[in-house]
């Protein structure tokens, strides 16, 4: 059986982004975790059993949530490195604005390709500037995201 170019070309090309579909969705097979946390002053606080959760009998721990609330313009992700390291960032692309989606330790921007690190720094562009970060501090258990300082 001869095949065209033509033809090559299209199964070559739906090969591929079956590929990277399948890529995308394994390295994000963790289940997203939204919160929505409690104002004070200057911070966003909440419990720091919100990265805690159970599968088949075990206590596991998340490595990112999301926190959504309708006083934030965009949602923060933030990434734990352990149990007393965190890193807080605005979920806002530095190219042009657009809210960016979280896939395990990255984040990208479904607008222009722009993709981020879980520290914020730019991996690839057309963004030029890392992504805007915040302090965040632990209190026995809680954790305190300054909205403030960045």
């Amino acid at each position: 059986m001869k095949a065209n170019r033509r033809e090559f070309i299209k199964k070559s090309c739906i090969l591929c982004a079956g590929l990277s579909t399948s890529a995308w969705v394994l390295s994000s097979c963790q289940t997203t975790h939204y919160i929505t946390g409690t104002f004070t002053d200057t911070n966003l606080v909440f419990p720091i059993s919100e990265f805690t959760y159970e599968k088949k009998d075990q206590l596991l721990k998340r490595s990112y949530i999301i926190i959504q609330n309708e006083r934030l313009e965009f949602p923060i992700y933030l990434f734990r490195f352990s149990d007393t390291e965190y890193s807080a960032l605005w979920m806002k692309c530095a190219h042009q604005g657009a809210e960016l989606q979280a896939s395990g330790d990255h984040l990208y921007c479904p607008s222009h390709g722009s993709e981020y690190d879980n520290l914020g720094t730019v991996k690839q562009g057309p963004a030029e500037k890392n992504l805007k970060t915040f302090p965040v501090s632990v209190q026995g258990d809680s954790i305190l995201i300054n909205l403030r300082q960045s």
